[in-house]
């Protein structure tokens, strides 16, 4: 039993790397997988429930139009930019985040935003345990509300000990159910309103009760999926075509989102409660019935995708199995579940404003100091630390708390860790120092090094 215990706890190198997700280096061209089922799988993903509480969030505090609708753009839009560009560096270079993050902020330097997103990941991980068992139970003082949240922890854990695979057969199913009742839901808050423009008298209404400045709704918008789209290399690092690496973030950041956040708005006015089981069930029972599965399936869908990403990213830089990981970060989730959704809107804030400014140094490092040009083979020689990358996150962050009130505070936390990630390259540069990834590139070319050094 102990020697079962010691193989199962052992990493070996070779067998990850065929896997089908090999979390060590950069996938090789058999690994990658089809157009349909990575299309699918994106569906899957940005069907993540939390959507439509966002959308009942902004559904309370603006109206629908045109100002929740413009909110919605401007957040989505920053996010999936973000992840797109993370998302074509997943698909050129092969690599999942936490290799990203090596080559830019050094094989140990990387340990920092591979924490800091394992642990932002794995509370994401607790809140859909708990979401699940709400949506059941809904009463959080329960017996059973701790019971059907173990129960949902524990099949998260198992679906994704299987990797990517397993993932894309929960994707479809949990998809198609909830689209329809997504469709069924839109229509029915409207006819329940009176029509459109009585729906539009109703949230104007609603919205001066408790109103949110544009700039609080962005950042509600863009907390609800900025670490989604930091970790978009995840999954785009399996699609064989460039479009798809780009259309995997445009259909989970952009056309799930305002699906989900436009139903969760009109759900939100219409019946005075964000939470999208509790207005369902007005509906009648069998749509509340149908509203409980679909939301389980896509529970069930995000719990995995929260799972699968800080195993990973933890697998690769504490090298250890990847199946290892998925039980630690599992259990962990689960545990975390039993109490972090009663305070859904905290961690949502949290997320906006620190999650951000970890990318910046690797978009800058990437795009622009190596023009799109990572050389993957270099992963084992890559420096311990580089600090200008964690010195740039760190101060990103910082800032992040005390932006202008004209922008939202994620996004100048990302762009004051840019800018200053591309300075300190500058002066690096200038000072005949290389960072990162292109130090080791000048290591591995001696004679240019030696000349870089004098020039």
């Amino acid at each position: 039993m102990l020697e079962k215990l010691r193989l199962w706890w052992t990493l070996d190198t070779q067998a990850e790397e065929q896997s089908a997700d090999n979390p060590f280096g950069p996938l090789t061209p058999h690994q990658r997988r089809d157009s349909g089922p990575m299309l699918a799988l994106a569906f899957g993903w940005g069907f993540l429930i939390t959507g439509l509480f966002i959308g009942g969030l902004l559904g309370a505090g603006l109206p629908f139009w045109p100002e929740l609708v413009w909110s919605s753009l401007l957040g989505n839009g920053v996010n999936f930019i973000v992840g797109a560009l993370v998302g074509y560096m997943g698909y050129r270079t092969g690599c999942n985040s936490g290799l990203l993050f090596r080559l830019v902020y050094g094989n140990v330097g990387a340990a920092v935003p591979v924490l800091f997103l394992t642990v932002l990941l794995i509370f994401w991980q607790g809140i859909t345990v708990g979401a699940f068992s709400f949506a059941w139970v809904q009463d959080f003082a329960s017996p059973w509300f701790y019971v059907v949240a173990v129960f949902a922890g524990l099949l998260y854990t198992w679906t994704t000990y299987y990797g990517v695979q397993g993932l894309e057969k929960v994707a479809l199913p949990a998809s198609l159910i909830l689209v329809a009742v997504l469709l069924y839901a839109g229509w029915y808050n409207v006819s329940a309103a009176g029509g459109w423009d009585a729906f539009l008298d109703l949230s104007r209404t609603t919205a001066a009760k408790n109103p949110l400045t544009n700039v609080q709704a962005m950042n509600i918008v863009i907390g609800s999926w900025i670490v989604g789209a930091v970790v978009m290399a995840e999954y785009t690092r399996f699609a064989r075509k460039a479009w798809v690496a780009i259309a995997i973030p445009f259909i989970v950041l952009i056309v799930t989102q305002w699906i989900l956040q436009f139903v969760g708005a009109m759900g939100g006015v219409v019946s005075g409660n964000f939470d999208f089981t509790v207005y369902m069930r007005s509906a009648g029972a069998l749509v509340a019935l149908f509203g409980l599965i679909a939301m389980s399936f896509a529970l069930w869908t995000t719990g995995d995708a929260n799972l699968y990403l800080p195993s990973i990213q933890t697998a690769s830089v504490f090298r250890r199995p990847k199946r290892v990981m998925v039980v630690i970060c599992g259990l962990l989730g689960t545990l975390i579940g039993l109490g972090i959704y009663q305070r859904f809107m905290d961690f949502i804030t949290i997320l906006a404003t620190l999650a951000p400014p970890l990318i910046g140094p690797v978009i800058v490092d990437y795009y622009l100091c190596n023009r799109m040009r990572f050389r993957t083979e270099l992963l084992d020689r890559l420096p311990t630390w580089n600090p200008a990358a964690v010195l740039a996150f760190a101060v990103g962050a910082g800032s992040a708390f005390y932006s202008p009130p004209w922008i939202a505070n994620g996004l100048f936390g990302l762009l004051v860790s840019m800018l200053v990630y591309g300075s300190l390259y500058l002066v690096a540069g200038r000072l005949g120092l290389r960072l990162g990834h292109a130090r080791a590139v000048a290591e591995s070319e001696p004679r240019q090094a030696k000349g870089a050094r004098t020039g």
